[in-house]
């Protein structure tokens, strides 16, 4: 007679540590734009060209216009405009301008290259 060993069902779907895969981390950025001038419509581009690219759907990407939300430029020290902020995961990090170098924006993000 063999004897069956039972494991409760949530074991039995209960993957080990080292199997399970850790979502990705989503990361929030932040670009503080002027308007629609042409250096704040060039940095929308960018910053989603940027993520498209390399974040693959990891990534919030808020856009905020000082002129409407002047506030938010003020809590968030916003001295110049295009502002690119990563607010998640920290350290905080920030780009200034209209981020068409974006080998040191993928860079500064601490982003691998795909």
């Amino acid at each position: 007679m063999a004897v069956k060993s039972r494991q409760s069902p949530k074991a039995a779907k209960r993957a080990p540590r080292s199997a399970r895969a850790k979502p990705p981390a989503t990361i929030l950025l932040r670009l503080y734009i002027a308007g629609t001038s042409i250096r704040s419509t060039r940095a929308i581009q960018n910053a989603r060209k940027i993520c498209d690219e390399h974040l693959e759907g990891r990534y919030q990407l808020e856009v905020i216009d000082i002129l409407q939300q002047p506030a938010l430029a003020k809590d968030h020290q916003i001295l110049a405009v295009p502002t690119l902020i990563r607010a998640l995961p920290v350290p905080l990090r920030r780009f200034i301008g209209d981020l068409s170098a974006q080998e040191v924006v993928v860079v500064g993000l601490d982003l691998k290259v795909t």
